[in-house]
């Protein structure tokens, strides 16, 4: 048993109606329901995603959001206590370096070198004058 969210682009009712009537007519589905707040259709059945996302593309546009078993099992955990850590300081050194990487990271394309060959230093180099 599966559960399969896809999002549609559905503005009427009466494509709603569509929707739901060729996934309902698709073998394996067990149970359709539609959020039109969110636009998303969820189909549980044993039946494949790309199945229902074929068949749906001919009356609107779909993606399929997520994939996965019709249950989701809730672990009841007891809720740990946990003891409030001590955070120390940072070096300045480490918090600079932080921020560079964070910049490179963020913009990579205004840390690369070029490397210039003047005239001066290479007679030979090609020049348009």
């Amino acid at each position: 048993m599966k559960k399969v969210v896809v999002k549609l682009d559905v503005y009427e009712e009466k494509s709603k109606k569509k929707a739901m009537k060729i996934v309902s007519s698709i073998s394996g589905v067990n149970s359709v329901s539609m959020d039109m707040k969110d636009k998303k259709l969820t189909v549980t059945g044993d039946v494949d995603a790309v199945v229902i996302v074929n068949k749906l593309r001919k009356i609107c546009c779909t993606e399929i959001v997520s994939v996965g078993p019709e249950k989701e099992e809730k672990k009841k955990e007891e809720p740990k206590k946990e003891e409030p850590k001590k955070e120390e300081p940072k070096k300045k050194e480490d918090q600079v370096a932080e921020l560079v990487k964070a910049y490179k990271a963020y913009n990579p394309h205004l840390t690369q070198y070029y490397f210039v060959r003047s005239v001066e230093e290479d007679p030979n180099a090609c020049v348009i004058c």
